[in-house]
C-alpha cells in the first residue's frame, strides 16, 4: 500500500494497468487439458479493418467487456474472441480512392496486384480499431485475434461455400438484386441505408391502348412515376381487378411510345391499390423489387434498360448510353412533345443509397450465387422456439421469427476482387462450373478441358461473418479450441444486425456443427446523438469514443464528425445534435475510459435508442473523484487492518452494522443486473451505494469514530471500512476496470487474492452480513439528520449551530435513537446532543416541526434567523415558486403535451409541481412562525 496523489489522473493511469493486465496474461484463454475450470466464451463482433472506433463499438466494448470481466472473477476460463473484418466494399472503396489520387485504378494495376496493394494497406493502415479498443479497457484475448481473411478462415470460408454447394444449398440464378452504380457490385439490404423524406417528384403520362373499342371512348392510361426513365424497362400496365373504371380494358395492349412493343394490361390485386394515384400501375421487372414479383407472378419479361455504371443500355432505343438522370429529363422532355405528359405533383419519398459511396442504388437483373435459406431457416427457428437460444430482451423473438419465416435466399455474391474469391471455376468449352476445395483445378470435372477459369465475384462479408464462432476456433478441424469454446456462451450485439447476422451464425452453426453458436443472444439498442437521431457523417454529429476519454477541442471533433466543411458550419451542427456540449466551454475534458463506461452502462441496453449526452459525463467523471478520495480518505483509518476475506464477525456499531448489510443487497444488485443483461441497473445499484451510502452516511458516520471513538469502535469501524472498500472495488471492477485495479492494489487484501482485482473473486451477499433490523434503525436516523439539514439550508442556517429535541411515542426507539445521538450532532450540526422525549406536548416557540419518519425533530431557530432577513427570503421564494406553478400548471392544462409527450416526461412534470407545492406549503409555515423569532 501505498499513498495516493492528491488527485485521479486517467491519462497516467489507464494504460500502465492495461500493459500489466496484458503482461500478465489476465485475458489469457486457457487450453490446458488440466484447466477444468467452467467455460464462459463470447465472440467479439469483428470491426470494419476500415473502421475508426465510434460510439458503437463503444457501446458493445463496454457492454461485453463488462461481462467477460464478471465471468472471469466468477472464476471460470474465458474467451472473449477477437477479431477484424476484411469488409469488401469498404476496403476496395478506400484503396481505390487513394489509386484515384495517384492518377491510377485497380483496372490499371490489375486484379494481383490491387489485391497485394490492399494487403499491403491493411498491414499498414487497417486493424487501428483493435487498438483503439484497448483504451477502453477490452479484456479480449488479443492473441488470438482473428481477420476474416487469415489463411485458416479462408479455409473454412471455401469449405463452408463447397459443402453447401455439394448439399443444394448453393446455386447460380438471374435475380433482381441491388446495384451500386459507383462501385459496380451487388449490395446487400443492410449496405443499403434509407434516404427519408426526399423532396421528388410524382410524374405522370399516359399509354396509348392499341386497339381501343369505338364504344368506349378510352383511348389512353395514365400511369405515376418518380422514375419516368424506367419505363423503357416497362412490361405491362397493372389495374385492380375489381376497379370498375377499367374492367373494359382488361386483356388490353398499350403501345410503348419509344421502343417498338406492346405491352399487357394486367390485373393484380396484390400491387395495385384502387385509391392510390390513378388506379394503374407501370410494371417494370428489371428494375423495380415490387414489379418483380409482379413479373414472378404474370410470367412478364424482365428488360433491364441500365449498363453497371447508370447508363442506359441498346435497350432504350434513342436514348442509350445516357446517364440515368440525364435520361430521367430526356424522356420527360419526349414524352412533352409526343403529347402524353399528364403532369405532376410534389411527391415525399425514400431514397435507397449505398452505405459507402451514397450513391442511389438501382434495383437491376443480374446472374449471382445464391444460398438457399429455407432449409437453414427452420433449424435456426426450431432452436430459439425450444429453448435452445434464447433471445434478450424476449420482444425481438417475434422479429427473428418473422424474418426466418418470410426469408427470401441469400445473395452471396458481390462484383468486387477483395474479399474470398467464389471457389467455382468456369469451363470455356462446356460451360460446366467445378465447385472445388483446390486453388486452381487443373482440368474441368465434366468435359476435362484444362485450367477451367475462377469466377471473378468474392463472397459476401457476411458470408464469412455467419461462419464466425467457429472458423475463428479452427474449422474444419477438431481443434480442442473448437471442443472446449463452441457454442459459446452469449452474443452480444446491436438490435439492428439481429437478422443479418445473428440468424446466418444461427443457421450456419446448427448446419455445420449440429449445434447453437452460442446459448443466448443479447441485443442492445443503437447509440444517437442528444435529440434521438441517428450518428452519420452527413449530419455531422459522430463522435469519437477517443475524444472523450483523452479530451478534444470542439474544432477537432467536429472536422472528424464532417470532414470537410467549415469549422463554423460543423460547429453549429455539432452543437445543435449535442445541446449540453455548449455548456462545457471549448471542448472535451479527459473524463477518462471508465468515466465513459459507467455512462454508457447507464443506459438501459434495451432501449433501442440511447441518446448520449456528453453533459452526462461529466457525473461519472465526478462520480470517479468521488471514489477516490474515498478510498484516499480510507487509507489514512485502515492502513494497519488484515483482511480474511470474511466480513467483520459482530460489529457492534450501528453504521457498521447497515453498511454491511447494504454491502450484501447491492453486490446481488450488480450480479442480478449483469447476469440478466440489466447492466444499467446493476451500475446505478452501485453507483448509488457509493455515493449515496459508503460516501455520503457511512464515511462522514466514520470520522467522528475514528476522532472520538474508544478503541474498540475504531479498530471495528476500520476493519468494516476496509472490507467495504476492497468489496465494492471487486463489485465495481467490470464497469470501470482501471480505477478499481488502481485503488484495489494500495487497500488493504485478504492475503489469499490474486494479482490483480481482474482475476479476484467477484463479491456475493456472504461478502456483507444482512442485516434488517440494522436497515430500519439506520433509516430512522438517517431520516433525522436529513430532517434537521433541510430546516439549516431552508432558513440559510449554514454555519450556526441548532438545538434539536427529538420527540417519539415508542419506548425502544427512543433507545436507539438516543445511543446515535453523537453522529446526528456530529452530521446535523446541533448545538450539543439532541434531547429526546415522548411524543406530545407544545411546540416550543421559535422552534420549527421536522417529521422525520416515526420521530419529530423540534428544531430551535429563535435567535439564530433575523426575522427581517427571514421574511425577505420567504417572500423571494414565495415569487419564484408561485411563477414556476404558473409554468408547470399551464404545461399540464395543455391536451397536447399531456397526450403527445412520453408518459415519463409528463411525469416529471406532475413531480416537479408536486415538490414545488410542497415548498411552497413549508414557506408559509415559516412565515407563520416569524412573530416568533
Amino acid at each position: 500500500m501505498t499513498d495516493l496523489p492528491k488527485a485521479y489522473e486517467p491519462a497516467a493511469v489507464e494504460p500502465r494497468w492495461y500493459d500489466f493486465w496484458v503482461q500478465e496474461g489476465v485475458f489469457r484463454a486457457s487450453l490446458s487439458p488440466s484447466d477444468t475450470r467452467a467455460i464462459y466464451a463470447i465472440s467479439m463482433p469483428p470491426p470494419n479493418v476500415t473502421g475508426s472506433l465510434h460510439m458503437g463499438h463503444a457501446l458493445f466494448g463496454t457492454l461485453q467487456d463488462v461481462l467477460v470481466r464478471h465471468q472471469r472473477m466468477l472464476g471460470k476460463n474465458t474467451l472473449w474472441q477477437p477479431g477484424i473484418d476484411h469488409a469488401g466494399i469498404a476496403t476496395q472503396t478506400v484503396v481505390e480512392r487513394q489509386l484515384r489520387r495517384e492518377g491510377t485504378s485497380r483496372h490499371d494495376l490489375g486484379r494481383a496486384e490491387f489485391i497485394a496493394r490492399v494487403w499491403r494497406w491493411k498491414e499498414e493502415s487497417g486493424g487501428r480499431i483493435s487498438e483503439q479498443m484497448r483504451v477502453l479497457g477490452c479484456s479480449a484475448d488479443w492473441e488470438r485475434l482473428k481477420f476474416t481473411m487469415d489463411p485458416d478462415l479462408s479455409r473454412a470460408v471455401r469449405e463452408a461455400f463447397v459443402r453447401l454447394h455439394a448439399e443444394g444449398l448453393i446455386y447460380r440464378d438471374t435475380r433482381l438484386v441491388n446495384w451500386d452504380v459507383e462501385s459496380q457490385t451487388v449490395l446487400s439490404d443492410l449496405e443499403v441505408e434509407s434516404e427519408e423524406d426526399v423532396q421528388g417528384e410524382m410524374y405522370e403520362f399516359a399509354y396509348p391502348v392499341a386497339e381501343p373499342d369505338p364504344g368506349q371512348g378510352v383511348t389512353e392510361l395514365v400511369v405515376a412515376t418518380t422514375r419516368p426513365e424506367t419505363m423503357l424497362g416497362d412490361t405491362a400496365v397493372a389495374v385492380h381487378p375489381d376497379d370498375p373504371r377499367y374492367l373494359h380494358l382488361h386483356g388490353k395492349r398499350l403501345k410503348h411510345p419509344f421502343v417498338d412493343r406492346e405491352i399487357p394490361i394486367i390485373t393484380d390485386a396484390i400491387l395495385v391499390d384502387m385509391a392510390f394515384g390513378t388506379g394503374a400501375v407501370k410494371v417494370t421487372p428489371g428494375h423495380d423489387f415490387n414489379d418483380f414479383a409482379t413479373g414472378k407472378r404474370h410470367g412478364l419479361a424482365e428488360i433491364n434498360i441500365l449498363n453497371l455504371d447508370g447508363t442506359l443500355n441498346a435497350e432504350c432505343g434513342e436514348f442509350a448510353t445516357l446517364d440515368r438522370f440525364v435520361a430521367r429529363r430526356a424522356v420527360k422532355a419526349r414524352l412533352a412533345e409526343l403529347g402524353l405528359e399528364r403532369g405532376s405533383k410534389p411527391h415525399t419519398m425514400t431514397l435507397p443509397r449505398s452505405q459507402r459511396t451514397h450513391a442511389i442504388v438501382e434495383p437491376i437483373i443480374s446472374t449471382q450465387w445464391f444460398v438457399r435459406t429455407g432449409p437453414l431457416a427452420e433449424a435456426a427457428l426450431a432452436a430459439v422456439r425450444e429453448g435452445r437460444t434464447e433471445i434478450v430482451p424476449a420482444e425481438w423473438v417475434k422479429t427473428y421469427e418473422h424474418w426466418l419465416v418470410n426469408i427470401v435466399d441469400w445473395c452471396i455474391s458481390r462484383q468486387l476482387w477483395w474479399g474470398h474469391q467464389i471457389p467455382a471455376f468456369h469451363c470455356s468449352l462446356c460451360k460446366h462450373v467445378t465447385v472445388t476445395r483446390e486453388e486452381q483445378p487443373a482440368e474441368c470435372e465434366r468435359c476435362g478441358t484444362p485450367h477451367p477459369k475462377q469466377d471473378p465475384d468474392v463472397l459476401d462479408t457476411w458470408f464469412s461473418s455467419a461462419l464466425w464462432p467457429f472458423s475463428t476456433l479452427g474449422w474444419p478441424e477438431e481443434t480442442e479450441a473448437l471442443r472446449r469454446f463452441y457454442p459459446s456462451s452469449d452474443m452480444e450485439t446491436g438490435y439492428d444486425i439481429l437478422f443479418f447476422w445473428v440468424a446466418r451464425m444461427m443457421m450456419m452453426g446448427l448446419h455445420f456443427m449440429g449445434d447453437v453458436p452460442f446459448r443466448r443472444i443479447l441485443l442492445h439498442g443503437m447509440v444517437v446523438d442528444e435529440n434521438g437521431d441517428k450518428m452519420s457523417k452527413v449530419k455531422g454529429n459522430t463522435l469519437d469514443p477517443l475524444d472523450l476519454v483523452q479530451g478534444a477541442d470542439f474544432e477537432t471533433v467536429v472536422q472528424k464528425a464532417l470532414p470537410g466543411a467549415p469549422v463554423k458550419e460543423a460547429l453549429a451542427k455539432f452543437k445543435k445534435a449535442y445541446p449540453s456540449a455548449a455548456q462545457m466551454g471549448t471542448g472535451f475534458p479527459a473524463f477518462g475510459a471508465d468515466a465513459l463506461r459507467m455512462n454508457l452502462c447507464s443506459y438501459s441496453p434495451q432501449a433501442k435508442r440511447i441518446a448520449l449526452s456528453p453533459k452526462r459525463l461529466e457525473g461519472y467523471r465526478n462520480f470517479c473523484n468521488k471514489l477516490y478520495n474515498a478510498v484516499r480518505f480510507a487509507l489514512g483509518s485502515i492502513d494497519n487492518v488484515t483482511l480474511d476475506g470474511a466480513p467483520p464477525a459482530a460489529p457492534v456499531l450501528l453504521a457498521n452494522r447497515w453498511i454491511l448489510s447494504r454491502l450484501a443487497e447491492v453486490v446481488e444488485g450488480s450480479t442480478r443486473g449483469i447476469v440478466e443483461f440489466r447492466i444499467d441497473e446493476g451500475a446505478g445499484a452501485l453507483y448509488h451505494f457509493v455515493w449515496d451510502e459508503l460516501c455520503d452516511w457511512f464515511i462522514e458516520l466514520s470520522k467522528p469514530v475514528f476522532a472520538q471513538g474508544a478503541d474498540a469502535e475504531k479498530a471495528e469501524t476500520a476493519a468494516t471500512l476496509a472490507h467495504v472498500v476492497e468489496t465494492t472495488l471487486r463489485a465495481l471492477h467490470p464497469y470501470m476496470p482501471f480505477i478499481t485495479e488502481e485503488l484495489w492494489q494500495r487497500v488493504p487484501r485478504p492475503a489469499s487474492r490474486p494479482r490483480s482485482v481482474a482475476l479476484a473473486p467477484y463479491p456475493t451477499a456472504a461478502d456483507g452480513r444482512l442485516d434488517v433490523g440494522a436497515e430500519r434503525d439506520f433509516s430512522v436516523v438517517a431520516q433525522v439528520i436529513s430532517a434537521i439539514r433541510s430546516v439549516r439550508s431552508e432558513h440559510d442556517l449554514t454555519r450556526a449551530r441548532v438545538a434539536v429535541e427529538l420527540r417519539m411515542s415508542d419506548a425502544a426507539l427512543r433507545e436507539m435513537v438516543a445511543q446515535e445521538v453523537r453522529f446526528i450532532e456530529a452530521l446535523a450540526q446541533t448545538a450539543g446532543a439532541p434531547t429526546i422525549a415522548a411524543s406530545g406536548g407544545p411546540r416550543p416557540a421559535g422552534s420549527v416541526l421536522a417529521v422525520a419518519g416515526p420521530v419529530e425533530a423540534l428544531v430551535a431557530l429563535k435567535g439564530l434567523v433575523e426575522p427581517a432577513k427571514e421574511a425577505e427570503r420567504i417572500a423571494r421564494g414565495l415569487k419564484r415558486i408561485e411563477k414556476d406553478l404558473d409554468v408547470l400548471a399551464k404545461r399540464l392544462q395543455n391536451p397536447s403535451f399531456v397526450e403527445k409527450a412520453p408518459p415519463e416526461v409528463v411525469a416529471e412534470v406532475r413531480a416537479q409541481q408536486a415538490a414545488a407545492e410542497v415548498q411552497r406549503e413549508r414557506l408559509h409555515e415559516a412565515r407563520a412562525l416569524l412573530a416568533e423569532l
